[in-house]
């Protein structure tokens, strides 16, 4: 057995390498834009499309998930989406590329993982998206967004998500530059200041930038559009740009600069539209801010703003803009605009941020060569105004997955402590009690209810295939963290190799196992025949387990794209997971197993089953001879090696530890004086009188 082990490994180590698919071509991903939006151009840097409208302009961007976090799934292999973000990192669509997840391949199909793709459109980047059910204080004004994961395929569903917010992230700093990952500041309702112009101006409320016409004309010297403003040269000191700046998000500024009609507009504008931040721009003089081709409601195109190093998108709000009347009278006939950002965004309006306007000239009649300059100024609105709400602290994939298994975490772990202290301390008095058969079959009725059918802690041989796959190729473990329901399993498993072998799982926490063990008694009720191959056969039989685990181990490294139809040798998605739910042909494989185990006992276990090869491997960590033994065991007393129904005892007397599932009839046995053959012959001879010897010289009586 150890051979065959050390044979599995040595040729996963020289076959395995990293298998990642190649990205879909060009053709695929644009039939998967739908109209008016079309497919722009590709940068190879990036690995990102961009998103094109009707107008061929930049919309967004398209992008696979595996080549920018190909984190690993259930199955070892990464989960490839499709994602289109707008340029305000919204996203418009998530498609379902490709993926090797057994439970949506071959058992759920694959309309609920697509159905769940669908509950991303909308969403912004910058929301904090979770997957699963309100937890803690979450509700109304906690800044979390949940989507609805997919029963019985929770681990699958969580690697998905993370995989499309590791990717649009990493777009999102590629990209969009300056995209805040959290709720912005915003302004402060409850701040409500008595305040007028003179104040606004006194504080600092408002900015005014002004340039002249020799300052521009300085910038344009040496250049060809030197000469294209007669009027910049004739009067060099009247003002070119006589710029006034105000952020209307505070109420208190907003009041103070704008008439009750406009005021009432905006503030209509700003319930709508909750996270823009709105900004008033005024122009006095000659440079007049916007262009004769400018449409309302666009971005303006002389007008543009940086924070930190990133651009700041700006939009008109398309509000008509009438101002209060102590405002004065030269900005009310200038040019003002309301323009809006979106917080979200990465803009912060409590910090300093840079308004630059372009001056543009044309040099040339019919075909004028265009040149412009640019002209900054900053502000920066006081903290006071705003309020930086708590950070919403998004939990990490684990402690999301353990919130929302959190009972039957609690139930789960209080089964255990149960459970495993009373075979590790108490056996030989479990097994002595005259109701340990019903007492025991009520554990695995637990085990296969609440366990498997409930919780869904079936354990496979998937999860230690994708685990050396990930150890082999140097990728990630945290798929492992995606269903801690199983890990617990997966725990107590492990902890029973060194303490019994394989027997804690295989005999007391397979779900599977139970079912299989319900199908023995059944047969034992109805009366049919019980077929045990012989001594011989058993031995070759039990050799299967070992070569299916070999050929799984083959194909996840020769043809992993074939792993999760190879891993349906397990009937356990069938039986467990989907309960018979699946094609005609998955579910007649698994009800054959359960037929055959009425009249062979446990037969899949026993003889097929990969996972327990691999338990059987995990068993050499034993450390200790659990099972009760007496000399006389196996010479002259047989017994315990006939009754046992897993044939894990040699005529010898001596345990095989790797195929024992630990169902405890040996120790029954072993500690029952009216069965136990040693101790039977020791009571019969304790009972019998001592023989009675005449003495030589005795004379008999008359």
């Amino acid at each position: 057995m150890g051979g065959l082990f050390r044979i599995c490994a040595a040729i996963w180590l020289l076959l395995a390498s990293a298998v990642v698919a190649e990205p879909l071509p060009r053709e695929e991903i644009a039939a998967r834009i739908f109209a008016p939006m079309a497919l722009g151009d590709f940068d190879e840097a990036s690995g990102v499309y961009d998103l094109l409208n009707s107008g061929g302009a930049k919309a967004g961007y398209v992008f696979e998930t595996e080549p920018l976090a190909p984190l690993p799934g259930f199955s070892g292999a990464p989960i490839d989406m499709l994602v289109v973000l707008d340029l305000e990192g919204r996203f418009l669509d998530v498609q379902l590329l490709h993926h090797n997840e057994p439970i949506f391949v071959s058992g759920l199909g694959e309309a609920p993982f697509h159905a769940f793709m669908e509950q991303y459109r909308g969403h912004s980047i910058s929301d904090s998206l979770v997957v699963g059910t309100p937890y803690g204080d979450a509700g109304a004004g906690s800044g979390l967004v949940y989507l609805d994961g997919v029963t019985k395929a929770t681990a699958s569903v969580r690697i998905a998500h993370e995989s499309i917010l590791a990717a649009a992230l990493h777009v999102a700093r590629e990209k969009l530059g300056g995209i805040a990952s959290g709720p912005p500041a915003f302004p402060d309702p409850s701040v409500d200041e008595a305040l007028d112009w003179q104040a606004l101006v006194d504080q600092g409320l408002i900015t005014r930038y002004t340039v002249s016409n020799a300052e521009v004309q300085a910038m344009f010297d040496g250049t060809i559009w030197e000469d294209d403003d007669p009027e910049a040269q004739d009067e060099p000191d009247a003002p070119y740009l006589d710029l006034w700046i105000a952020d209307l998000g505070p109420r208190s500024i907003a009041r103070a600069l704008l008439d009750p009609g406009t005021l009432s507009e905006l503030d209509h504008f700003t319930e709508i539209s909750t996270f823009d931040e709105p900004i008033l721009v005024v122009e006095t003089a000659r440079h007049g801010l916007i262009s004769e081709d400018f449409v309302r409601n666009t971005a303006p195109d002389l007008i543009g703003a940086e924070q930190g190093g990133f651009p700041v998108a700006l939009r008109d709000a398309d509000i008509f803009v009438d101002l209060a009347q102590d405002v004065p009278e030269a900005l009310h006939d200038g040019t003002a605009l309301i323009l809006r950002t979106d917080r979200r965004l990465g803009f912060d309006p409590a910090s300093p941020w840079q308004v630059s306007v372009k001056s543009v000239r044309e040099h040339g009649m019919f075909q004028p060569d265009v040149g412009s300059v640019t002209l900054t100024t900053e502000l920066q609105t006081p903290e006071r105004f705003f309020t930086r709400p708590e950070q919403v602290r998004r939990l990490s994939p684990f402690e999301e997955a353990v919130r929302n298994r959190e009972s039957d975490m609690m139930l789960l772990g209080i089964f255990l402590l149960v459970l495993l202290p009373l075979l590790f301390l108490g056996q030989s008095w479990l097994a002595g009690l005259r109701l340990f058969t019903p007492i025991r079959l009520t554990i695995l009725a637990c085990v296969l209810g609440f366990i498997g059918w409930w919780g869904q802690g079936q354990l496979s041989i998937v999860t230690p295939l994708a685990t050396l796959q990930a150890a082999v190729s140097g990728g990630a473990f945290a798929f492992l963290l995606y269903d801690p329901f199983s890990l617990m399993v997966w725990a107590a498993a492990i902890a029973g190799f060194v303490l019994w072998g394989r027997g804690l799982f295989c005999g007391w926490l397979c779900p599977f196992g139970a079912l299989q063990e319900f199908a023995h008694h059944l047969g034992r009720l109805l009366r049919l025949p019980h077929i045990e191959p012989s001594a011989l056969w058993d031995n070759r039989l039990k050799s299967l387990k070992y070569v299916a685990l070999a050929g799984l181990v083959s194909v996840t490294v020769i043809a992993p794209d074939q792993m999760d139809k190879a891993v349906e040798i397990e009937p356990f998605k069938t039986a467990i997971t989907t309960f018979f739910i699946r094609e005609w042909y998955y579910a007649a494989y698994a009800a054959l197993w359960l037929i055959l185990g009425t009249v062979v006992f446990k037969g899949f276990c026993r003889y097929l089953c990969p996972l327990g090869a691999l338990m059987a491997i995990g068993g050499l960590l034993r450390l200790r001879r659990w099972i009760p033994r007496r000399v006389e065991c196996g010479s002259p007393c047989q017994l315990c090696r006939v009754k046992c129904n897993y044939g894990a005892i040699e005529k010898s007397g001596k345990i095989q530890y790797d195929e024992c599932f630990q169902c405890l009839d040996c120790v029954t046995i072993h500690d029952d004086a009216d069965r136990c053959v040693p101790l039977v012959l020791e009571a019969r001879k304790a009972k019998r009188p001592p023989r009675r010897t005449g003495h030589p010289n005795e004379v008999p009586a008359e």
